[in-house]
């Protein structure tokens, strides 16, 4: 048994750097050329229906149609392509960087000896191919775009590696050929490619590998599209008060980083029930949490496949876990985080 203990203090960089994604407007015959123009976020007033849920003491036939009659005015902000273009275009840049499961912070030097002794054994014996791969098949099919991919006529990711400001190599991916729920369908050779484009930048000790990543979605003309939602922090429901909130840089319609990174490390389907279930990847999360769902897929009190507990079977008792739970481990060093253990209250 190792005489190691999982230390104060802990941390791991994030390896999948993601920056916001920028909203275009233009048409599905140019792209890859210039001249896209940026979607501005608007603002409207609407007036809204009644149609939450209501208890049982105000259904009431009378109060019902009288609260009909009572205006819902909404102010919202609103993002759509114009009546002129019929295509969104989303770009981003991502750096892979290197050192993968060497801590930011640790301050056990043992056990830091230890983690790299289990990260290089891993690397030897399975190496970052596969999640490489997982990451690679969440760009081609254009997981990131959210419900900006839903009900689309075409979608296009156009991939490009940068070294110096300059493309170096490029690769162009059907979305819509790569699938949302299973991983390892497409082996083109623009794909491995990509995968090997990636797992590069996760092996090398402290390098990177920088990606502009343009996506393509053919809505039709004036069609609304779908930035970020941003979190309104006022809570006064004052009437009149704006109820909906895009995200926006510069004035330009946009989504997060961290919205796009979640997309992009979707590849856990090794939590428990995953077969059960069939609803394909969660975003890898220490306790598998999937906050739209309300809930925790890896419980540390149920079959004991959270990150904390896998990771100190691992480090602590020398209990290698199964292959699968290594990726995931493996993976949650990948997204980063503050892992240190504190003491028991």
């Amino acid at each position: 048994m190792s005489n190691v203990k999982t230390p104060t203090v802990l941390a791991f960089d994030r390896k999948l750097d993601v920056s916001d994604g920028l909203f275009y407007a233009g048409n599905w015959e140019n792209r890859g050329k210039e001249g896209w123009e940026t979607i501005p976020v608007r603002e409207k007033a609407v007036r809204g229906t009644i149609s939450n849920w209501m208890k049982t003491s105000k259904q009431d036939p009378a109060k019902m149609d009288a609260a009909v009659q009572s205006p819902n005015l909404q102010t919202v902000d609103i993002a759509a392509l114009p009546d002129t273009a019929d295509t969104l275009k989303i770009n981003f840049t991502l750096r892979v960087l290197g050192g993968t499961g060497k801590p930011s912070a640790c301050n056990d030097y043992g056990y830091m000896a230890k983690l790299k002794d289990i990260v290089d054994e891993y690397n030897t014996e399975h190496g970052f191919g596969i999640l490489a791969e997982r990451y690679a098949q969440n760009i081609a099919n254009g997981r990131f775009l959210w419900r900006n991919r839903i009900g689309v006529e075409d979608a296009e990711i156009h991939v490009s590696r940068i070294k110096k400001g300059e493309a170096v190599e490029k690769w162009v991916f059907d979305a819509h050929k790569f699938s949302l729920k299973r991983f390892g369908d497409n082996k083109s050779e623009d794909f491995k490619a990509l995968v090997k484009t990636i797992e590069e930048g996760l092996t090398s000790e402290d390098n990177y590998v920088l990606l502009d990543i343009t996506a393509y979605s053919r809505f039709g003309r004036g069609q609304e599209v779908f930035p970020s939602q941003e979190l309104s922090l006022d809570k006064s429901n004052v009437k009149g008060t704006k109820s909906k909130l895009l995200y926006t840089v510069e004035e330009t319609a946009a989504m997060h980083s961290q919205k796009i990174g979640n997309a992009i490390r979707t590849i856990d389907t090794w939590y428990p029930e995953a077969d059960e279930l069939e609803q394909g990847p969660i975003a890898v999360e220490p306790y598998g949490s999937v906050t739209s769902m309300g809930k925790a897929f890896r419980q540390p009190k149920i079959g004991k496949k959270d990150f904390y507990n896998l990771l100190d079977n691992w480090m602590e008792k020398d209990k290698k876990p199964e292959e699968e739970q290594q990726h995931y481990i493996m993976a949650v060093f990948v997204r980063g985080g503050v892992f240190g253990k504190g003491k028991e209250k």
